[in-house]
């Protein structure tokens, strides 16, 4: 099955999120957007549910030199985690990890300006949670953005996606009260595959995902 776009997959997603949820309150839950195609796919999650709508920044640290190659993450404030299977199977080591990881903290808090204009993130502590990305094919940023939810205490912490490879599901599971996917392919390919619109996303599309009054570039 294939999306129209991210905000079809959003109303999908969120019939699902709401079924899962049976009789638990969602009066008081906050939806977290993984940018870019999280945040527009968690808008029509959030309008669906009635809930407050915010942006979680992650950044994925790629291997030096291959840019495909997802070998880490980090998460607002929290220290890089790496895939040390893959930095092994790589031949790298932490150290030579330093730079990159150096501008990726950078390129970070650039984002965190960029979509949440310098305001920290939404409280967390004592609510329901539900993380959205567009689609999971590895989990490493998942996990990222999962653990660093996890230390702030949420009632509960629901990680909802249209996509999901299995591998990736196996990831993030250990830290996640509950996984909420539409389909959980052995073979995911790429998240792209799965939406007929997946056109890269302005910052503009963002930052009206997340405030529908937004009207001016920026």
């Amino acid at each position: 099955m294939m999306f129209r776009n991210l905000d079809q997959a959003g109303q999908e997603l969120a019939a699902r999120v709401q079924q899962a949820a049976g009789g638990t309150a969602l009066a008081d839950a906050i939806v977290l957007g993984l940018p870019p195609g999280g945040v527009v796919v968690g808008a029509a999650v959030a309008q669906s549910l009635g809930a407050e709508l915010d942006a979680l920044v992650v950044h994925r640290i790629t291997a030096p030199g291959r840019p495909g190659v997802v070998i880490g993450a980090m998460a607002e404030q929290d220290p890089a985690r790496l895939d040390r299977r893959a930095l092994h199977l790589l031949g790298l080591t932490e150290q030579q990890l330093a730079p990159e990881v150096a501008r990726g903290r950078a390129e970070l808090r650039r984002q965190e300006a960029r979509y949440r204009q310098g305001r920290p993130l939404a409280a967390v502590t004592g609510r329901p949670v539900i993380l959205v990305d567009d689609g999971l094919t590895v989990g490493i940023t998942a996990y990222a953005a999962l653990r660093h939810l996890r230390r702030a205490h949420p009632a509960r912490l629901v990680l909802a996606t249209p996509v999901c490879a299995r591998d990736a599901a196996a990831v993030v599971l250990p830290v996640l009260d509950e996984l909420v996917c539409l389909h959980e392919p052995w073979h995911l390919g790429k998240v792209a595959d799965w939406y007929q619109d997946f056109h890269q996303l302005s910052q503009h599309e963002v930052r009206q995902a997340l405030d529908p009054a937004t009207t001016t570039v920026g």
